[in-house]
This record gives structure tokens, sequence and C-alpha cells, in this order.
């Protein structure tokens, strides 16, 4: 009977799939227009970090589009930010790589290594789309210094950045190549084990004046207590 409590690991981790389904769903419909799904995506890393953080007291619903509301303005003009740097990128490997196939010579070298600086470009792309949505959900700060600290952390703590991607693309492969019905999980399930990764990268780069508001006030209560014994 333990197996099946609430309290037990497999209730939990059926709980937790259960979160991602309907995360899933909530981002996919908040992400239609298209143009909100930075405030969408923001908003569905929101509410994985404070599932992590035990906050399954709270609605998820609520924590999701209180977080969609909250960060709104900045997700979308960081979305549309990559949005038009990825369809440049796109259009670029499109031009370069037929006009590399269709030289020989010294100008087929000149665009190799022009392909190569794109494909540089690209994983920072990358690297930028898969951390600045988390960092927009756990912390405040100018768009600029979001799309610069996600390319920064991002290449210093490589492991977690390829473990991330290795999840996404693992979802992709699985459901393109075998199960389809594993999209019910999609986004939800990786934006869950993401956030899980995660939360120890972005908490080691970050600062939070009230983790050391509370440090000083336990400091300050220290001597006090020492003065009554």
């Amino acid at each position: 009977m333990k197996f099946f409590s609430y309290e037990s690991r497999f209730s939990q981790l059926l709980m937790k799939l259960c979160y991602c389904c309907y995360l899933n769903l909530l981002w996919f419909v908040c992400s239609l227009p298209i143009v909100t799904l930075g405030a969408s995506t923001a908003a569905l890393y929101s509410a994985c970090f404070k599932i992590h953080q035990e906050s399954e007291g709270r609605s998820v619903g609520l924590l999701f589009f209180r977080a969609f509301k909250e960060n709104f303005k900045q997700a979308t003009i960081l979305w549309l930010i990559l949005l038009g740097v990825g369809i440049v990128l796109g259009l670029d490997g499109y031009i370069l790589y037929h006009l590399r196939s269709s030289a020989s010579g010294a100008p087929a070298i000149f665009w190799t290594l022009n392909l190569a600086v794109l494909i540089a470009a690209a994983v920072a792309y990358v690297i930028v789309l898969l951390y600045v949505f988390p960092l927009t959900a756990k912390v405040e700060n100018t768009v600029w210094a979001m799309l610069k600290n996600s390319l920064l952390i991002g290449t210093h703590y490589l492991f977690a950045t390829i473990s991330v991607f290795g999840v996404h693309f693992a979802m992709f492969f699985v459901a393109v190549r075998f199960f389809t019905p594993i999209l019910m999980l999609g986004e939800g399930f990786c934006a869950m084990v993401s956030a899980w990764l995660l939360a120890s990268v972005i908490a080691a780069c970050t600062y939070d004046p009230e983790d050391e508001t509370e440090e000083q006030t336990d400091a300050e209560t220290e001597p006090e207590e020492d003065a009554e014994r």
C-alpha cells in the first residue's frame, strides 16, 4: 500500500508527469499566436521551478498564468529578437550552403569558412535559446543582460547545456521516430527536467537580495539568543 500512497516516489513521479501534461497543454495553447511563445515558455519554466521548490500546494495553472502575466513584456521582446535572428541565420545558412555546393577552388574555401562561422553563430544562438527563458523565469534584468548572461552561463556550464539540449532532442527524436503520443508530455516534460538540471546552475550565477536579508536576520538573532542564555 505504501507504493500507492501520496508520499511514495511512484505517486510523486506520477503527479509530476500529470503536471507535465497539463503544463504542456497550457504552453501549447498560449503559444498558438506565435508572438506569445516567449511569454508562454517563460511561464512554463517559472511553474516548473516552483513545482521543484515544493510549491504544489498552489494551483499549477495559477502559477503558470501569473508568471505569463508578469514576464509577458520582456519575454515577448526576447522572443521576437530571437525569432528575427533565427530567420536571418536560417536564410544565411540556406544561401551559403548552395553557394558552397556550386563553387570550386578558392571560392569554395571562402564559402566553407563563411559556413563554419555561421555554424558557430548557430551554436551560440541555440545556447541563448536554451537559457534565456529559464533565466527570465528566475531573475529580473534588462533584455541585453538576459541575452548576454544566457550565452555566458551556457558556455561556462557546458555539461548542463548539453544535458538540456539532449532532453529536447530526445523528446523530438522519440516523437518522430518511435512514439508520437509522447508529445502529450512534450515541452512540459522537457521544461520540468530542464528546470531540475538548471536550478542549481542559475542559483550559482544569480544574486537574490532576499537570501542576504535572511542571512543578516539570522546573524542578528544569534547574538540575542546567546545574550539571553
